[in-house]
């Protein structure tokens, strides 16, 4: 499902973000990134859904090439992933309904088949009945279950998620595990870059820590393994 080959990321201004990484990520898999500030997870992240690219190495995900195929199929890449950011990046003059919508607008799914898509995820989100309910009249957690369905409308293979629970509070952080951990329970593949240190450890998934660009661990049952 996803595979790294030699992936190395080397910025213009000299500085070295990955080193050498070889990962393998199966079907199904729950995967935590872990690290300190800068150790690399964020490029990692991004790297999946071809937000940056390496600089050498071979990088496939979900069947894509995604060092040598043509920009025009990036939007193929994508379709088959949900990423989920931590500042949520919900339209603010767009309702819930309006905000999940968009991800199948953008490639023009029927209007049927949107209205059931919609009202399913929100549905597993909880969100049902706040559908007209517009950003800025959502708790923090609220938003983020917005943006997790807005990720999920499209049946993604893959969940990609870059510290999803940072801006929340601990109880809150838990109601968007459940949701994480049922999502992955349905077969989606979910990678996630996290400091937080009481989920990793609770939830024993496989944890992969990266340091100065390097992978340091790879653990099926791992823990965070960082001190707060």
């Amino acid at each position: 499902m996803i595979q790294m080959r030699n992936v190395s990321k080397v910025y213009e201004n000299g500085a070295v973000a990955l080193d050498q990484i070889n990962v393998t990520i199966e079907k199904g898999e729950f995967v935590f990134i872990v690290g300190a500030s800068g150790a690399g997870k964020s490029t990692f992240i991004k790297m999946l859904f071809r937000e940056e690219l390496p600089s050498e190495g071979e990088l496939l995900v979900n069947g894509h090439d995604v060092v040598r195929m043509a920009r025009a199929d990036v939007p193929f890449l994508r379709r088959g992933l949900g990423v989920i950011f931590q500042d949520y990046r919900l339209l603010p003059d767009k309702t819930v309904f309006e905000n999940v919508a968009f991800a199948m607008q953008v490639i023009e799914a029927p209007r049927r088949i949107m209205q059931r898509s919609v009202n399913s995820v929100l549905d597993v989100v909880g969100l049902r009945e706040k559908y007209r309910c517009f950003p800025s009249q959502l708790s923090g957690g609220e938003q983020q279950r917005v943006a997790i369905a807005r990720a999920l409308v499209n049946a993604p293979d893959i969940l990609i998620a870059d510290e999803p629970t940072g801006n929340l509070d601990p109880e809150t952080s838990w109601d968007i595990m459940d949701i994480f951990k049922r999502i992955n329970a349905a077969g989606t593949t979910i990678v996630m870059a996290t400091h937080d240190k009481r989920i990793v450890d609770t939830m024993k998934k496989r944890v992969i820590a990266i340091e100065d660009g390097r992978i340091a661990r790879d653990e099926a049952r791992g823990a965070y393994g960082y001190e707060d």
